[in-house]
């Protein structure tokens, strides 16, 4: 049991971290908050790959279901933009940024 948990928690890393490096421009977030974006990703890509195609479980479904949340992320929590030059700017808000 504690196995999987280990491999779950360095999966959700694995896949939060690659999904975080995909969007453009930089967002601090905590290391749960990866992980836990990691592991929202491949489960929801996991469902859409067993609705699609019939089988559980897809890495490529789950990939970009944690880019979804990303995006989300930054454009609900941040409230940024994705794409242009806002998205290069540093957030003002949201979840492990330091506050002055």
């Amino acid at each position: 049991m504690l196995t999987l948990l280990v491999g779950l928690v360095i999966g959700g890393f694995i896949v939060g971290g690659l999904a975080r490096l995909a969007v453009p421009g930089p967002d601090p977030m905590p290391l749960w908050l990866t992980i836990g974006i990691g592991l929202a990703g491949s489960l929801i890509g996991g469902l859409i790959a067993e609705l699609l195609l019939g089988r559980p479980g897809s890495y490529l479904f789950g990939y970009v279901a944690a880019i979804g949340l990303v995006v989300l992320y930054r454009r609900v929590v941040q409230g940024r933009k994705v794409f242009g030059p806002e998205a290069r700017e540093r957030p003002s808000r949201g979840w492990g940024l330091k506050r002055r």
